[in-house]
Parts: structure tokens; sequence; C-alpha cells
């Protein structure tokens, strides 16, 4: 059904909560109570369904993956519209029960009145250690996703993949490039990922970055170590990539950085976009 929201635009948020209920515990709610969010995309869960449930509260339409490994990764979106069709893994039998991307399809009018179908997922890249299967898992993931993506401009009208991508894609990403070039997140293997992923070939483009202009940052992760946080020595990892004209539809982007490191839920910060469609 045609989505009956009253304002203009499209809130869509994503955040890695490092574990929800440490998250609500930490105060997650009263950021995201008067936060306007509509379609609300969450990544490193780790919590069973009934939880994550019970914390989000009512008003909400949630797919959540597990992982099968407890207490580990685990993606959800929630969002105040049914979906029209719900699909839980990337289409890998591999990462099936990983608990790392799930897809929703809505439909929404747009400024004509007409009706639009947007496809959202919510992903969780591995994080990855250079010279181990975890970093083997992590490129097989990313290619699998270079086959998502054309495969989903095909599907809808509009298609976004948001999460935690764990890649800082060029030296603005990232505080110290040079330090890092060797370190999983910044290697120039996994950055040339990306540079498909916003090239010609596959074609869809980093809301955030277009909105931000050429700037450092604004990063979304921080180390819990030192006084990365208080320093502003982050990564920009979490993303909205998003088919082309649905990117041409973004009206604002903003990182909901904490205003002190003792303040924070999570070791990421929310990055909301609004969508004028």
């Amino acid at each position: 059904m045609i989505s009956a929201l009253k304002k203009d635009h499209l809130r869509i948020a994503s955040v890695n909560v490092n574990g929800l209920r440490a998250a609500y515990k930490n105060g997650m709610a009263a950021w995201l109570e008067p936060r306007g969010v509509d379609i609300l995309c969450l990544q490193e869960v780790r919590a069973p369904d009934a939880i994550v449930r019970q914390l989000l509260g009512e008003g909400w339409h949630i797919l959540h993956a597990e992982a099968e490994a407890k207490g580990r990764a685990g993606v959800a979106i929630a969002s105040r519209e049914e979906p029209l069709a719900t699909r839980n893994g990337i289409g890998d039998d591999y990462f099936a029960t990983a608990g790392r991307w799930v897809e929703a399809d809505f439909r929404f009018a747009d400024a004509a009145g007409h009706p639009v179908q947007l496809t959202v997922a919510s992903a969780y890249v591995h994080s990855g250690e250079v010279g181990t299967p975890k970093q083997d898992d992590k490129f097989r993931f990313l290619d699998v996703m270079t086959r998502r993506l054309p495969e989903l401009t095909k599907h809808s009208d509009h298609a976004l993949v948001v999460g935690d991508l764990n890649v800082a894609h060029t030296p603005l990403d990232i505080r110290n490039s040079k330090a890092n070039l060797k370190k999983a997140g910044h290697l120039p293997e996994e950055r040339a990922y990306f540079d498909r992923f916003f090239g010609e070939e596959i074609g869809w483009q980093d809301v955030h970055r277009n909105l931000a202009g050429p700037v450092d940052g604004p990063y979304t992760w921080w180390s819990q170590r030192g006084k990365a946080f208080d320093n502003d020595t982050g990564w920009r990892i979490d993303y909205h990539l998003a088919t082309p004209a649905l990117a041409a539809a973004a009206i604002s982007a903003v990182v909901d950085r904490a205003p002190s490191w003792d303040t924070r839920f999570s070791d990421h910060a929310p990055l909301v976009v609004d969508y004028q469609l």
C-alpha cells in the first residue's frame, strides 16, 4: 500500500548499536524517540528477536536476522510502514546464518502522487583481519555485494543499502590514512570494491559524501582506546549507498555524534538521512 506519511520527506537512520541491550541501557531510547525516524536500520544487534521487539516497543514493523553465533552480528530493519516484502540474506548460502544482510521493499507516493517502490537493505560487513579467514570472508561478502547491487537496481524504482560496511573508502574517510593502509578497513583491495560500487560499472552513490562534500569525515566510528572520540580520530565506515535517483533526492545527512564520550550509547554514531521522494 502507498504510505500515508504526513511529512514531505522520508527519514532513514542507520546505526551499529554494538549490542542493542547495552545501547538501550546507555540511552538509545532518548535519542530515538524524538528523532522522527521512518525506517531504522540496525547492525550488531546481538540480541534474541523477543528482546529486540521488547526494546523497540510498539509502532514498528520489525525484520530481524539473528546470527547463528550467539552474541555476534545481527541486523534489523524497523519501519513505521509495513513492508510489501522482506528477505533475509544476501543471496549466498555461505552467509545464510551470519546475520549480516536483510532487505525490505516499501511503496511510497512520489511528489506527483504516483507509487514508487523502495528497497532498503541493512548490512553489516565483516571487520576483517589481514591474513586470516576473517579477511577471506570479508572479501567474499564484498564480492556478493558487487553482484547484489545491480540486481537491486533492477528490482525497484529506488534501492538503498545502509549500514556498517567496515571500509573507509578514501583518505577523507579516516583520520590517519597512511598509517592504516595495511590494516583491515582501509586496505587498497577493500577500497577498490567501493570504487566499483561508485564507478560506471555499478553506478551507485555515496549519499553522505555527496552531501558533506570533500571534507574530513564526518566520522561515524571511533576506537574505544585512548582519546579517539575526544580528538575526533575516527573512521567513516557507516554508509547510505543509493541508486542515482534516490541519491539525488537526499536533502540532508547528519551524524548524530554524542556531545561527549560518556554520553554515547555505541562506539558508532547514527547516520540519519532525509529523502524527498
